[in-house]
């Protein structure tokens, strides 16, 4: 058991990470995302020929249009607090997004009542996946957590054009152009929590639903954490953030009679 549970663990570091792997999965595009399920390991036999079948079977997956779901906010919910601190992150250019891995040593994390999960990674995507009647938002901003038993939260924070972003630019100005690069080395202390609302964040306001990894393997098992208020960039760091990559937003998957709770 407790190998198969440090197997798992690692597949989900490989997934986000995408670091030091001695093999690489199927490579993936966002305009064939339909067709994910079907993608080949040629590597691999029967069952493990479709790593990412889960993209069509699953159930629960994500993200979804938070218009077409029905909330409940009478349920009493733990209380949700980002724990973030200061970090020499890795700022790194997946190929898919940018992504910004925590040190090894970093301390952060998310409690979800009295448990607290560590702060992976985070990463951005544009447009947002999250919709509301099909209607998109600039970008969206995903905090990913990882437990030691492999299961994960997910903090997502909705991205308007607005005011300019410090913290954003920070980002953007040490993030390596190039896909599949990492800027391990630039010195730079930043602290997640820079890139919340200016809300309580030791009682975050927030919807909750369960559902997926929004890109291949598309694991179910993920608990969603939307935050109710939004972060600003301007519309030059839209725009810069368009350079590195755009359109890397999964669409909208069904509901299946999935809830959204609500501490509102």
């Amino acid at each position: 058991m407790r190998s198969k549970i440090l197997s798992n663990v690692s597949a989900l570091f490989f997934s986000f990470y995408a670091i030091n792997a001695v093999s690489s999965p199927p490579h993936w595009h966002y305009d064939e995302q339909s067709t994910w399920w079907a993608i080949e390991d040629t590597s691999q036999s029967i069952p493990l020929l479709y790593p990412y079948a889960e993209c069509g079977v699953g159930k629960r997956q994500s993200p979804v249009d938070l218009a077409a779901a029905k909330f409940n906010n009478t349920k009493p919910l733990n209380q949700l607090a980002a724990l973030y601190d200061t970090d020499t992150p890795t700022f790194y250019n997946n190929g898919h997004s940018i992504q910004v891995n925590t040190s090894l040593d970093y301390s952060g994390g998310l409690r979800i009542g009295e448990e607290s999960i560590p702060l992976i990674q985070f990463h951005l995507h544009e447009p947002s996946e999250h919709v509301i009647n099909g209607q998109h938002l600039p970008a969206e901003l995903h905090f990913v957590h990882i437990n030691e038993d492999g299961r994960i939260a997910v903090l997502a924070v909705a991205i308007e054009t607005g005011n300019e972003n410090p913290a954003f630019q920070t980002i953007l100005d040490n993030t390596p152009v190039q896909e599949g690069e990492q800027n391990a080395d630039s010195g730079v202390q930043f602290n997640p929590a820079a890139l919340l609302p200016p809300q309580d964040h030791d009682n975050l306001e927030y919807f909750t639903l369960a559902g997926s990894l929004t890109t291949p393997p598309c694991s179910e098992g993920v608990q969603w954490y939307l935050l109710s208020e939004v972060i600003t960039i301007s519309t030059a760091q839209l725009a810069q953030l368009k350079s590195f990559h755009t359109n890397n937003a999964r669409v909208a998957q069904d509901l299946n009679g999935r809830a959204i709770l609500s501490n509102k």
